[in-house]
């Protein structure tokens, strides 16, 4: 049984077509010994594939349209990945069958090996990088902890890391360093909940989130917000803070701020083009 990883003296930037028909295709870039992604672009053709592994791996999933079903063998129980979200994923050993059905899929798949997380442990379990590490020596299989709407710096960090240049010296380091920028954003987002942290007020404060990054730019109004989360102002407010350390206006700043970032590398759009885009007035 071959690793997913490269072998431990093999750590070359490497691309290999999986799947190509014309327009369509699969592709596996390895970057470095324990990184590698997947970018993945289907129209009619639909993917049906099992695996089997040993490999401990974090799996981040960016599924920008369709949907994937894989399901887990050794626990005969299913994970749905639905369009418009990324998906983090734990799993020590795979038995795994990925299909998706009918519908267009694009996807960008990034794979992390344990031993790649292991450089950057911070010994603190409320660190996410800590808490990923140490779930995969658990054994877990195909497991979910992690979803969220995609976010406009996700997608512009991605972007970096597929368009390398073919001819770009040092690719294999370029590419590292947008992947580590990729998982630095991916985890700054990751929902820890911390021991004095009730699960209800985890529940509210995240359902908040997840709105807030959908409609950053129009946001609903508190009242409205802690109507749609099922709670009263005062305690949306205090709840939210109390989750993420910023408060919700504070929040939507920072979300506005990033966006508008994007847009000024981005784009030719003067200053008030580009705070009227993010929802300043």
């Amino acid at each position: 049984m071959e690793s997913l990883f490269f072998n431990i003296t093999d750590t070359k930037y490497k691309t290999t077509d999986i799947f190509k028909n014309n327009s369509e295709y699969i592709k596996r870039v390895d970057i470095s010994n324990g990184l590698f992604f997947l970018d993945v672009l289907l129209g009619c053709s639909d993917i049906d594939f099992s695996f089997k592994n040993l490999d401990r791996a974090a799996v981040i999933c960016v599924l920008k349209s369709g949907n994937v079903n894989l399901h887990d063998n050794i626990e005969d129980a299913d994970v749905r990945l639905k369009h418009n979200s990324i998906n983090i994923l734990l799993s020590s050993k795979q038995d795994i069958r990925v299909t998706t059905q009918n519908n267009e899929t694009q996807m960008f798949v990034l794979c992390i090996a344990d031993f790649f997380l292991k450089r950057y442990l911070s010994m603190k379990s409320a660190e996410p990088i800590d808490y990923l590490y140490d779930m995969l020596q658990k054994n877990v299989t195909c497991k979910l902890i992690n979803t969220q709407p995609i976010d406009a710096l996700s997608l512009y960090i991605i972007d970096k890391i597929l368009n390398i240049k073919a001819d770009s010296i040092m690719k294999s380091i370029t590419c590292e360093q947008y992947v580590l920028e990729f998982i630095i954003q991916r985890l700054s987002l990751f929902d820890m909940i911390e021991d004095e942290i009730a699960e209800d007020e985890f529940c509210i404060s995240k359902s908040a989130k997840d709105i807030l990054l959908k409609s950053f730019t129009n946001p609903p109004s508190i009242e409205l917000l802690a109507h749609m989360c099922a709670t009263n102002e005062t305690k949306l407010k205090k709840v939210f803070k109390k989750v993420y350390k910023i408060t919700i206006y504070g929040y939507i700043q920072k979300l506005r701020l990033e966006k508008a970032n994007l847009l000024l590398k981005e784009r030719s759009l003067n200053i008030g083009e580009i705070a009227k885009e993010v929802g300043y007035k």
